[in-house]
């Protein structure tokens, strides 16, 4: 404010302003201005807008624009054009700064009237509820009623609603809706054990106008029905003492049901009746939900018996009462005074021997290996041997061993003792393979009738000079060796192998006297004497 010039006075532009503002507008948004005119300039036209009265101050608000000094009227309730079809506000605009030198002035403020008109735009369909919860009991059959969701068109048309699921997951399948009514049904078996509950969503549009969607969220809860037989909490491993004494509790078990109880799970134990009265061990229903078991003598014996059975029924509360049997194991076991379980029967019959499980585990492993071992060798045994196989560079005679019997004299393909009488039979010099020479000796061979004539002694010293004047060889030893049985005796052989080519005057008759047993040889030696007398 100017210090010569007396502050002016603020002034609205109209005593009445008027506003349209469609139903549809989002609260928070800004709606519309309003403006003071302000003679002064600087700090003293700065002003401040508020709604001091009027039909709309509840549902409108309205802030100042420092920059420009206007009114920014924003929306703070949705609109229904259906309800309320315009509202009106009292706005007063001030000077926030004031100098009370010049009070005598004022007043330093404006007050107007602004109405606004709530413009009406098609809407869609609203729900009768924000959200719907509904349920169904399982089992129930498909095409079983659920419940009905609800839509009108806001709008004064009022266009008639079709309903339908999105069926984009998987739960959005097992329902089905009718489109005109809103009806909602099963389209399949439940199982509340399986999956209790079931959340789809709803979509309502317009006949006219199908692209105006609303949605709604549909939270569908599967309720209980008594069609599961209650069971054993767990699998129990029941233990009796030796020592036990009669009536003595030996184990409490308890029961599960998968079913549903609003009051509560209620099970009732009692022994099988379908079985004979048990003499070892009864059952004491607690009536919580829990049991006792209960030995009827004193003593129990391993090695008598190391296991008893007993069978129970456990039935429920429900409407209808559904029940089941089950059977308990019950093992004996020594222990101590105190209670406590020191070993059972399998440990207690593998001490009595004297052997633990490993000992057995170890022995029988040992009986496998062995029995593998003898199959094994039986099989070697059995198998076809092979015969000795001899390099090519071995000049000595190639003697085959077998067990089968010789034709006697008349055998005379089993060995061949050439290469024995004629070391020309040999074969011929083998050049070193292990070595590569460089020059290829010439192979000094004697002349087939200087080796008839040659001695095997000469023959040996021969191959000897030769091995080491070749320069091919290395420069380490070499054995060979040669099947040298020295020189043939003047007295010839005394093999009977030639006896069949070579002339005797023995007469060998009297073998015909030497009786049946020496028949055959009679013959063959008379044969032979008839061939040499022809």
């Amino acid at each position: 404010m100017s210090t010569t010039t007396p502050p002016g006075s603020l002034r609205v532009c109209k005593e009445h302003y008027q506003l349209y503002v469609p139903e549809s507008a989002q609260v928070g948004s800004a709606v519309g201005k309003i403006k003071a005119n302000d003679a002064d300039t600087g700090s003293n036209a700065d002003m401040k807008y508020s709604i001091i009265n009027g039909d709309g101050s509840g549902v409108f608000s309205i802030s100042t624009d420092k920059e420009t000094r206007e009114g920014i009227i924003s929306l703070k309730k949705p609109l229904n054009y259906e309800k309320k079809k315009s509202y009106t506000l009292n706005i007063e605009g001030a000077n926030t700064h004031l100098d009370f030198r010049f009070s005598h002035l004022g007043p330093f403020k404006d007050v107007t009237m602004l109405k606004i008109i709530v413009g009406d735009v098609d809407e869609p369909p609203l729900f009768t509820l924000p959200s719907y919860i509904m349920d169904v009991y399982e089992n129930a059959k498909i095409g079983t009623i659920v419940g009905t969701v609800t839509a009108q068109d806001p709008d004064s048309a009022n266009n008639l609603v079709r309903y339908f699921i999105d069926h984009n997951t998987e739960e959005d399948r097992y329902f089905t809706i009718d489109a005109n009514t809103g009806t909602i049904k099963t389209a399949k078996v439940f199982d509340r054990e399986e999956t209790p509950w079931y959340n789809i969503t709803v979509t309502a549009s317009e006949i006219e106008s199908p692209g105006l969607l609303s949605h709604v969220p549909v939270g569908i809860k599967i309720l209980d029905i008594n069609d599961n037989p209650p069971e054993l909490a767990e699998d129990y491993d029941v233990v009796v003492c030796e020592n036990s004494k009669p009536n003595q509790i030996i184990h409490t078990i308890s029961a599960t049901d998968r079913d549903d109880f609003t009051n509560g799970q209620r099970f009732h134990f009692s022994l099988d009746d379908s079985f004979p009265l048990n003499p070892n061990f009864t059952l004491k229903d607690n009536e919580d939900n829990t049991a006792s078991i209960l030995t009827r003598r004193r003593r129990f014996s391993r090695t008598t018996q190391d296991m008893y059975y007993l069978p129970i029924m456990i039935s429920d509360g429900g409407i209808p009462s559904l029940s089941s049997s089950a059977t308990l194991v019950i093992r004996v076991c020594a222990c101590e005074r105190d209670g406590r379980v020191r070993t059972c029967h399998a440990e207690a019959f593998l001490s009595s021997a004297g052997l633990s499980t490993g000992a057995l585990i170890a022995i029988l492993l040992c009986v496998i290996i062995l029995l593998a071992i003898v199959v094994l060798f039986i099989t070697l045994r059995r198998s076809k041997k092979e015969p000795l196989i001899i390099s090519e560079e071995d000049v000595r005679e190639n003697v085959v061993t077998y067990d089968d019997e010789g034709g006697g004299e008349e055998d005379t393909e089993a060995f061949d003792i050439t290469a024995l009488r004629n070391p020309s039979a040999a074969e011929e010099l083998k050049y070193r393979r292990d070595v590569r020479p460089e020059v290829k000796p010439t192979a000094k061979h004697p002349t087939s009738s200087s080796l008839d004539s040659i001695d095997v002694h000469e023959f040996i010293k021969q191959r000897l000079a030769e091995a080491d004047l070749d320069p091919s060889v290395p420069p380490y030893d070499s054995l060979q060796t040669y099947a040298y049985e020295g020189q043939r005796s003047e007295a010839g052989s005394i093999s009977s192998l030639d006896s069949a080519t070579t002339h005797s005057d023995q007469d060998y008759n009297y073998l015909g006297d030497w009786g049946p047993e020496f028949k055959k040889l009679a013959e063959l030696y008379g044969e032979i004497e008839s061939e040499r007398t022809t």
